[in-house]
């Protein structure tokens, strides 16, 4: 018997209240009545010797242990459930693999190649989450991740997908069809920026050996290039973007450069895991799948 870990339910009924910021709320989650739940943090707080909440009137405030006591509850429970899903899934007809992704690279590259996958393996059921910052593996329930970096995540192990190469200044025919009359068309643009590369188009200015004037900097920001695309696509301005995510629609016709000059740019994205576990037979799969894909 584990003497020292306190009872699941009383650790479930925490991390909700937690969550939550509410008993109530956590009852209601939970299927359980007010009554339980708060018993269930009372006889936690009493086990522990710790205070985990302060209570004013109806509401409930982490105090600075139980703050770190929830996140570190939260990722056991996480883990424990990845656990209980793959453990079910291996038993079932299928295997699960669940990857932290950039979101426009997961609809524009990775789905098609993992349609193509899953033809291939349709034993293996890769889910997807955003997660568009850096993290730690420990700190996620996440199998692998596909990211953009100038290298390979610490403490990880796996493959460099491809380069990024360039970003390219794109904007809709109309656009530009409106301003040809002047000297610098592209001057005249609203310059539509991504909040990921927030300095790009300073970048490109000085690279190209023009000014970036003030009002260049005053135009929407978009958290995606998937926004940054579609405002383009609408005529509101124009955006640097990779090259692979706008290659065919330069070749169509559908999106024109104003000015044929792109950033070099010394990112790739990469494809990995921790080295802390021991890949799994499906993880090893995906992983050949997506490199045959990316070469």
């Amino acid at each position: 018997m584990r003497h020292g870990i306190p009872n699941l339910g009383a650790l479930q009924a925490f991390e909700a209240t937690a969550r939550l910021g509410s008993f109530s709320r956590a009852a209601e989650e939970l299927a359980l009545t007010h009554s339980a739940v708060y018993r269930q943090v009372a006889g936690l707080e009493e086990r522990l010797g710790v205070e985990l909440f302060t209570r004013v009137r109806r509401r409930v405030m982490l105090t600075d242990a139980g703050a770190e006591y929830a996140a570190r509850v939260r990722h056991h429970l996480d883990q424990l459930e990845k656990d209980t899903l793959g453990l079910m899934s291996r038993a079932g007809v299928g295997r699960n693999l669940h990857l932290a992704v950039l979101p426009t690279l997961a609809i524009t590259w990775l789905q098609p190649r993992l349609a193509e996958f899953h033809r291939q393996r349709p034993d293996i059921y890769v889910s997807l989450s955003v997660r568009t910052l850096p993290f730690q593996f420990t700190d996620e329930p996440f199998d692998a991740a596909i990211y953009h970096a100038d290298r390979m995540w610490h403490g990880t192990r796996g493959i460099k997908l491809f380069d990024e190469q360039e970003l390219l200044p794109v904007c809709a025919p109309a656009l530009l069809q409106a301003r040809s009359h002047l000297d610098d068309p592209l001057a005249d643009m609203p310059h539509l920026h991504t909040t990921s590369r927030p300095d790009a188009w300073q970048r490109w200015y000085l690279a190209q050996g023009r000014n970036y004037l003030p009002s260049m900097n005053a135009g929407p920001r978009y958290e995606l290039f998937t926004m940054s695309l579609a405002a383009v696509r609408e005529g509101m301005g124009v955006a640097l973007v990779p090259r692979f995510l706008v290659e065919s629609a330069l070749k169509s016709g559908e999106l024109v450069m104003p000015v044929d000059a792109g950033l070099q740019v010394d990112e790739a994205y990469f494809f990995s895991y921790p080295t802390a576990n021991e890949p799994s037979e499906a993880l090893l799969a995906l992983e050949t799948c997506l490199k045959d894909a990316a070469s």
